[in-house]
């Protein structure tokens, strides 16, 4: 892979044998905080490797079906409690036996955890690199927003409205269809299944406010950026004490369910500098470490990159990332105990993720609105593709959730092999 960054002089192999190693046991076990396919990636990739995998989640996720990995309940008594929750959990007596454990986390809820009890944490468990005064930055949505204006990344216009009276100083300023984003997402999603709300008018936002005010977390009003799914890209990459990368990995999407206001259901790995040199100068900014995503989309108006977000963790596209040759997690496990590195100077480029019953969807989905027809959909999905839950070695994960409808229906979803 050709870089064209300023970073080309680095030497990257020095950089990557460089960290003193933490002294811990030959395959230290591994706790992973929350998380959907990204989860179960990680636990897929640190299981080949010979760690052990436990797993924090709700008690039906589907990773705890994974032969890598060993479920821990922590009961949780409602939406929204899950980083209270664990946290009790871990540094109460009943996680005791779990003490020298590596955690990682695979959701804003583990993030959360990691830097709101870092210090304590870190006299039980092994902790990753990471700046968690940047890392709560990238969880508050107008924290990131304020941020890349001032180290010059381009965003989508953006308002605060904290008060009746502040949206109505604003109102003559808004665009619309407007973007409704709670600042801590997933605080929101917990309660709702939600990301965000999708405004047309001002009446709509003025009611999706209050909806989001009632789940306990503040708002911001996001213009929409215009233009298909498909000018979604994304940046990937392991900053050291510096906020250097240590490798650089991008990707875009092709399709999402449902159109523009769904998650990823079909991505392909690409190599896009733009994208890197624009991430990295956030990252830089923020003074963030570990591993570092973000996430633009090009706006069809100017043809510049605007910030859509940025996740200082796994996303639910690791699967690809690591099938590509950027192990991500084995990365962290071999940093962090020590262990030789693979080369990180190359990954497979046009790799593709596909969630083949979504993607059908918004295969229809799009066949209504006239933007692509079933041949053509045929055609783009003749491929060698790549499953997040579909692993001929790992089969029970996939088997959970293709038979999730059927469970559901017979009341079984509440047991173990529900949802997630």
């Amino acid at each position: 892979m050709t870089q064209t960054l300023d970073y080309s002089a680095v030497d990257m192999t020095r950089m990557l044998r460089a960290t003193t190693p933490i002294q811990v046991g030959a395959n230290p076990p591994v706790i992973i905080l929350g998380g959907r396919a990204n989860a179960l990636s990680v636990a897929r990739s640190l299981g080949r490797l010979g760690a052990k995998v436990y797993a924090i989640n709700e008690r039906n996720a589907f990773v705890g079906h994974s032969r890598y990995c060993r479920q821990i309940d922590v009961p949780v008594s409602r939406k929204g409690e899950e980083a209270r929750e664990w946290a009790r959990f871990l540094l109460g007596d009943d996680a005791a036996h779990l003490r020298g454990a590596i955690l990682m986390a695979c959701s804003d809820e583990g993030i959360e955890v990691i830097t709101d009890h870092r210090d304590a944490l870190a006299q039980r468990f092994i902790l990753d690199e990471s700046n968690p005064v940047a890392q709560r930055m990238m969880l508050n949505k107008v924290e990131t927003y304020q941020r890349a204006v001032e180290a010059g990344v381009p965003t989508p216009r953006f308002w605060l409205a904290d008060s009746p009276e502040q949206l109505a100083r604003v109102r003559d300023e808004l665009v619309y269809p407007l973007i409704v984003k709670p600042l801590h997402s997933h605080v929101f999603e917990g309660q709702t299944g939600k990301k965000f709300i999708i405004a047309q008018n001002f009446g709509e936002v003025a009611g999706a406010l209050q909806k989001v005010a009632a789940t306990g977390t503040g708002f911001m009003l996001v213009e929409m950026i215009p233009g298909p799914d498909d000018r979604l890209c994304s940046y990937f990459t392991y900053l050291d004490e510096e906020s250097r990368p240590l490798f650089h990995f991008t990707k875009r999407i092709i399709r999402r369910y449902p159109a523009i206001m769904g998650t990823a259901c079909y991505h392909i790995t690409d190599w896009n500098p733009e994208v890197a040199e624009m991430g990295n100068r956030l990252f830089h900014h923020v003074k963030l470490r570990g591993l570092a995503n973000v996430e633009f989309k090009r706006d069809v108006r100017d043809g510049k990159l605007k910030l859509i977000e940025c996740n200082a963790r796994y996303t639910a596209s690791d699967c690809l990332v690591s099938r590509s040759g950027v192990d991500l997690a084995a990365f962290v496990y071999n940093r962090i105990t020590g262990r030789p590195q693979p080369a990180m100077d190359n990954y497979v480029r046009g790799l593709r993720l596909w969630d083949p019953i979504r993607d059908f969807e918004s295969c229809l989905e799009l066949r209504k609105s006239g933007q692509i027809t079933f041949p053509k959909w045929l055609a783009s999905v003749m491929h060698r593709q790549t499953f997040a839950y579909i692993r001929l070695s790992d089969p029970m994960p996939a088997m959970a959730r293709l038979t999730l409808p059927l469970r559901k229906r017979l009341g079984l979803a509440g047991k173990k092999g529900g949802p997630r």
